[in-house]
């Protein structure tokens, strides 16, 4: 018995040394702003705490203005290859969600999505935008349409990029290939091995799956998001199962309220979010338009900058002129 519980005790030891090699503390805000920000950043303070990044690009007297919001666990460097591309034409409006990126939320922030929808708001207000096309990815798409549904007469047009927020209950069959930390979100424990172990072991993986390319999965992509994900806060947030709870229920239904012309992308290849879910939305939606992109992954604006850039400026050329 001594044996085994000495043993036992070795085990447990090991285990808390692992352990203990991989926590990770935070990074400051001041060390990351320097690291990541640049010539374009600003900062914008909101009555609840919230210091919003953003950046405000392009032509600020372009006949459309886009704002474009990230997916979860990223930040507003996934729309840097649409900025390159589309900067000389229209004002590009990128912004980091509470817990993502550089924006800073005070302690014991509560994400949700109708507070995204509001955080998206309220920098619109402040910037004195028109009504604009609103353009999101992953999470962002769902906090995207979710603005449709609450401000139609604030939005000319929404750009659904790989979408969240299609109901699972409509489509039946598929499998589970999401990457390992969005199953870990799923349960207490991984939960909180996640708020507190250093998020490098799994994002090279989950970034890999989420680009489908290896050379897109350079060093320093790996960097940003480990790093940024180590900034004071966000791991509180992003770990919270709270930020998912949407007041109302989500049916097929929900989006046949949306009004406003909408082009929905998606790679057939996504590992995160299905292709088929992502389709949805154009089923869904009004006279939406669906591009599928036969070798797109989660994030084909990354993945395949020029078509998709091409295939948005279509859209926007084709929106009828603001009123």
């Amino acid at each position: 018995m001594a044996v085994f519980r000495s043993m036992r005790l070795a085990i447990l030891g090991l285990a808390a040394l692992c352990l203990s090699a991989c926590v990770a503390g935070d990074i400051p805000y001041e060390e990351l702003e320097a690291r990541y920000g640049g010539p374009t950043s600003q900062y914008l303070e909101l009555p609840d705490g919230v210091r919003v990044h953003y950046r405000d690009e392009g032509d600020p007297q372009a006949a459309v203005t886009l704002v474009m919001v990230h997916g979860f666990a990223a930040s507003l460097h996934a729309w840097e290859p649409w900025v390159a591309r589309l900067k000389d034409d229209y004002r590009l409006v990128s912004l980091d969600l509470p817990g993502h990126g550089l924006t800073r939320a005070p302690e014991g922030y509560q994400s949700s999505p109708e507070g995204q929808v509001a955080v998206v708001d309220a920098v619109a207000a402040e910037l004195g935008l028109p009504p604009f096309v609103l353009a999101g990815n992953s999470m962002g798409g769902g906090v995207a349409w979710r603005y449709g549904l609450a401000h139609p007469q604030k939005v000319r047009g929404l750009v659904l990029v790989n979408a969240a927020g299609w109901p699972a209950a409509a489509v039946e069959g598929e499998g589970d290939s999401r990457p390992m930390v969005f199953k870990l979100l799923e349960n207490p424990l991984g939960r909180s091995l996640l708020r507190n172990l250093d998020p490098r072991p799994l994002a090279g993986r989950g970034l890999r799956q989420a680009y489908g390319d290896e050379t897109l999965v350079t060093p320093e992509l790996v960097d940003r998001y480990v790093e940024l994900a180590r900034a004071p806060g966000h791991r509180a947030i992003l770990t919270d199962p709270r930020r998912r709870s949407a007041a109302a229920p989500v049916t097929p239904e929900t989006f046949a309220a949306i009004q406003v012309p909408t082009l929905v992308m998606v790679g057939a290849l996504d590992q995160v979010i299905p292709a088929e879910r992502g389709a949805g939305f154009a089923q869904g939606i009004p006279g939406a338009r669906l591009i599928t992109y036969a070798d797109g992954g989660h994030v084909p604006m990354e993945q395949l900058p020029d078509r998709t850039a091409q295939d948005l400026r279509v859209f926007l050329e084709s929106l009828p002129p603001a009123s």
